[in-house]
């Protein structure tokens, strides 16, 4: 069996796009990406159980890449749809500190879940050297003092570690989400662009474009001369175009090593606008 990443990543985001149009609540458009989600996993799990892998390296490509970009967005529209659904109020100071809370909660929850762990320095150094521990079935070591969620996971169709992957993802996307909600008037280290404000703009293209644009502006120094970070720039596009992206260092990653031109965007950007002025002549 053989999945590839870029058409995963476009079905999802033409589904984001497609239910983003419709000018519904979040808590609405979260609830039809997470059965949307559900429906994709579910027709990939079953693909593979019946199909299996045709090597390793296809399988570690699955587990590490493939299965964690689907299980972690649906990890996240479910979270969006809870917190979105259990909200007091629709303004006010009431509702300010009830996403100001939700913020602190993901921000202890990275503390004491994610970012303490040697495997989540592991895969933000995009190591490879224990890809065949993580990435592979049947390698679990319950030496390593596993957390019981262990026992949780259908082990047919999990390495343990697909699911850290997937709650990193989500915790990113959560991230941004939650930024966009917070009231910046009273928090001016946030980004100060209401995302709400923005429901007319969308990005049509693929995130990989959009993640290959936000790269190439942050090495040629274009916005604020580079003294903005990488991730902070992301945030902006992400809350500008409603485009919420998957982890940007490991797109960027994929990107260095992908066959063929390694800044495909770029080059038709260039290509469309040479086209367009010949237009006028």
């Amino acid at each position: 069996m053989e999945i590839i990443l870029n058409k995963i990543l476009e079905q999802i985001h033409h589904q984001e796009v497609k239910l983003s149009s419709q000018m519904m609540r979040m808590a609405d458009e979260a609830y039809q990406m997470t059965l949307f989600l559900k429906k994709m996993l579910y027709s990939i799990k079953s693909e593979t159980l019946q199909t299996g892998f045709k090597d390793k390296e296809n399988e570690i490509n699955f587990f590490k890449n493939i299965k964690p970009q689907i299980l972690g967005k649906l990890i996240y529209y479910n979270k969006v749809f809870r917190i979105e659904t259990t909200c007091p109020v629709s303004n006010g100071q009431i509702h300010q500190s009830y996403y100001e809370n939700q913020f602190k909660s993901l921000k202890s929850e990275y503390k004491e879940s994610i970012c303490n762990e040697d495997f989540y320095r592991y895969y933000r150094a995009c190591r490879t050297d224990r890809d065949d521990t993580y990435f592979r079935l049947g390698q679990i070591n319950y030496h390593d003092g596993l957390k019981s969620s262990v026992f949780e996971i259908d082990l047919s169709f999990s390495t343990y570690y697909d699911n850290k992957v997937a709650h990193i993802i989500a915790n990113e996307l959560l991230y941004t989400y939650l930024i966009t909600k917070i009231n910046p008037e009273e928090n001016p280290d946030m980004i100060l662009i209401n995302g709400e404000g923005n429901k007319d703009i969308a990005w049509t293209n693929s995130q990989n474009a959009l993640i290959e644009l936000i790269y190439a502006l942050y090495a040629s120094n274009s916005i604020s001369h580079r003294n903005i970070g990488i991730r902070k720039l992301a945030l902006i596009f992400q809350v500008l175009f409603k485009t919420p992206l998957n982890d940007i260092h490991h797109s960027f990653h994929r990107m260095k090593t992908r066959v063929g031109s390694r800044t495909a965007f770029l080059d038709q950007l260039k290509i469309s606008l040479e086209e367009y002025m010949d237009k006028d002549l």
